[in-house]
């Protein structure tokens, strides 16, 4: 139930009410939008909300317990103050939306009903749907370590302990051609094949300037390296675009062996026998002294 001032509820309890619905979105990265379906634009709680969402919504619901209620949202996301770029690049990705009952004649009067995620966005008929979650969505999600035979660190963070700042695992290009998903750049020819695969690309300049792109795969291709890229670039990338790119790592115990030389910190369990070797019979010739599995 939500808390509601004096005022505000004897106002609910009148004969004639004047409220309307605000919704509040914040993106990860703190910035905040208003929107509304009044016709006119308030200023309530330290936000503007502009009367241009046009919102509708599916029936909502609220369920005992600790159960995940979804709510799908069409037009929040389509007010002028929201890029179609941003959307697909995933700015809006886990961003949370309050919404609030307002008396719009006297905006200092409003109650906060509900807070919600967004999880997954669509686009249907041209317009953007968000499924708008219940906080219980944090419950449904994987928290502490998976014992597994692969590293669970990020490389180059304080659990991996590799310096990607080094010239050894750090480079820069410029883009000379693109291809679908690929670019085909210059700059880095002293590395080997595969050598950024799994990396992070972040362009330095032109319109995705400070943006990080995860690299699929590299590869030598016509004297110039072929980076493959994860996904479609919403916002182009143009010619002579500038980057930096990091080296990658498959998480395997071998590649940090031999590429990273950081066994010592490798976060998973190499030795981890699996489901092939549990459900294997003894048979002559097989080595069963608790020696390591992968050396």
């Amino acid at each position: 139930m939500a808390a509601l001032s004096e005022q505000f509820a004897a106002h609910l309890t009148g004969e004639i009410t004047t409220v309307c619905h605000c919704w509040r979105l914040t993106r990860r990265d703190g910035t905040a939008l208003g929107f509304t379906d009044h016709d006119r634009a308030i200023e309530c709680d330290d936000t503007l909300f502009q009367p241009e969402s046009g919102l509708s919504a599916t029936e909502a619901r609220r369920s005992l317990g600790m159960a995940v209620d979804a709510v799908d949202v069409e037009g929040v996301l389509s007010s002028m103050a929201i890029e179609e770029e941003e959307i697909a690049a995933g700015f809006y990705d886990g961003a949370t939306v309050e919404t609030l009952l307002v008396n719009w004649r006297d905006p200092d009067q409003f109650a906060r009903i509900g807070r919600s995620v967004i999880g997954k966005i669509t686009r249907q008929d041209g317009r953007f749907v968000a499924e708008l979650e219940s906080p219980e969505r944090a419950l449904d999600q994987t928290n502490g370590r998976t014992l597994r035979r692969t590293c669970d660190a990020e490389l180059g963070d304080a659990r991996c302990g590799v310096d990607l700042d080094t010239s050894a695992y750090k480079g820069e290009g410029i883009i000379e051609a693109i291809r679908d998903h690929a670019v085909l750049v210059s700059g880095l020819e002293g590395f080997e094949n595969g050598w950024f695969s799994h990396g992070v690309l972040t362009w330095t300049s032109g319109e995705r300037s400070g943006r990080p792109e995860r690299v699929i795969a590299h590869r030598i291709e016509a004297g110039l390296a072929r980076l493959d890229l994860r996904g479609p670039l919403e916002i182009p990338a143009q010619e002579g675009d500038g980057f930096t790119i990091t080296a990658g790592c498959d998480k395997r115990f071998a590649t940090c062996k031999a590429k990273f030389s950081n066994s010592v910190n490798f976060r998973g369990f190499p030795h981890l026998p699996g489901n092939d070797f549990a459900y294997t019979y003894v048979s002559e010739g097989q080595v069963f002294d608790g020696g390591a599995l992968v050396k």
